[in-house]
């Protein structure tokens, strides 16, 4: 198996391969193929909205998504090349949800930097945003060059549902956040997982990748299969390092998802294994809008995951999530046997759950 350093150089390969097409996208690198010459009056305005817009894609994160899409086709002997601008538009819709993301959220970082609204402005990070995904957009009806017709729509198709159950996902972690609704079982944690990273971060790009490569509906489906043990096992990991690293020196602040209210797994343990001293105080801390919450109080509930076993137990859910993902892929993903791109997908089942941001 490929090590997990040696995963990184793949993502840094496949990242540069993703980046080439996204780049044709953003003003100031080539002329996107929408600019308009009768802007040149305003080139002060122009400049300041490619700005905001091209701020998030510059950052360039991990690349995971796109990436994915791009292993399955190697791995199935596609041409990889010609996935290429639909890892670009995966990444473009990675971007355009972290500004939204991050606003709904009122976070303080993204990869190491402020915020955009905190750079700008809630109203010009919602519009760069929006400026994202129509970009998005437009990366997946220029794929109809590359792809033809009908893969192009089954890719713009499949898109589409992926990005409304993330949506409903999303929707979902901010209605229990706002009423600070703390009856929750691992399932009901699991159900906004499936959207917002399960299907979004894995199974999607997968069958993006097994779409353009020409697989069958049951191969189809077997990746899906393949990709929910191990998009769980990814989020769990995330949720993880954000109480326990500081993301190699980029995150100044540990417990960005307890200051948020975000409903974890590690959180719901706690609630049901708390005492009853503990457990009003933790769900008074909860109750507490992000800007109320105190670095005391955020440690607190952090030190109590600790002392009841939370994070234990949730590392131990990832580490069986990762086996049960393993299993599929050793005894169902046979069709994906082209190397080296096989050995580089299995090597991402470590990555995600021994990644350290």
């Amino acid at each position: 198996m490929v090590s997990e350093v040696d995963f990184k150089q793949v993502l840094a390969e496949k990242k540069a391969i993703i980046w080439r097409e996204y780049k044709k996208y953003l003003l100031g690198h080539t002329k996107p193929p929408y600019a308009l010459d009768r802007i040149q009056d305003y080139k002060e305005e122009d400049s300041f909205f490619w700005k905001a817009v091209s701020d998030y894609p510059k950052r360039q994160g991990k690349y995971i998504r796109g990436s994915l899409v791009l292993l399955v086709c190697e791995a199935a002997g596609f041409e990889q090349e010609k996935a290429a601008l639909t890892g670009a538009a995966m990444q473009a819709s990675e971007d355009w949800i972290l500004i939204h993301d991050d606003l709904e959220d009122n976070s303080l970082e993204r990869r190491g930097r402020p915020t955009l609204h905190r750079l700008y402005s809630a109203a010009q990070a919602i519009n760069a945003g929006d400026a994202l995904h129509i970009i998005m957009w437009k990366m997946l009806r220029d794929n109809e060059k590359v792809l033809g017709c009908e893969k192009a729509l089954r890719v713009m198709d499949e898109m589409n549902s992926m990005l409304m159950r993330t949506t409903l996902g999303q929707s979902v972690e901010i209605k229990w956040t706002e009423e600070n609704k703390l009856d929750l079982s691992d399932e009901d944690i699991f159900f906004v997982i499936g959207g917002k990273t399960a299907y979004y971060s894995i199974c999607g790009p997968l069958r993006l990748g097994g779409i353009i490569s020409g697989l069958s509906e049951k191969q189809l489906e077997l990746l899906f299969e393949f990709g929910v043990p191990l998009g769980r096992c990814f989020q769990i990991r995330d949720d993880l390092l954000d109480l326990t690293s500081d993301f190699e020196g980029q995150k100044k602040q540990v417990g960005n998802d307890v200051y948020e209210g975000k409903r974890t797994l590690m959180l719901g343990h706690l609630l049901k294994n708390a005492d009853k001293p503990d457990l009003e105080k933790i769900k008074g801390i909860l109750g507490k809008k992000r800007e109320q919450k105190t670095e005391e109080e955020v440690r607190y509930i952090i030190e109590k995951m600790h002392h009841y076993g939370s994070i234990k137990y949730c590392q131990q859910k990832a580490s069986e999530l990762r086996k049960e993902a393993l299993g599929v892929f050793d005894e169902k993903l046979g069709f994906l046997s082209k190397q080296p791109g096989r050995s580089k997908l299995k090597a991402a089942i470590d990555f995600i759950l021994e990644r350290k941001k």
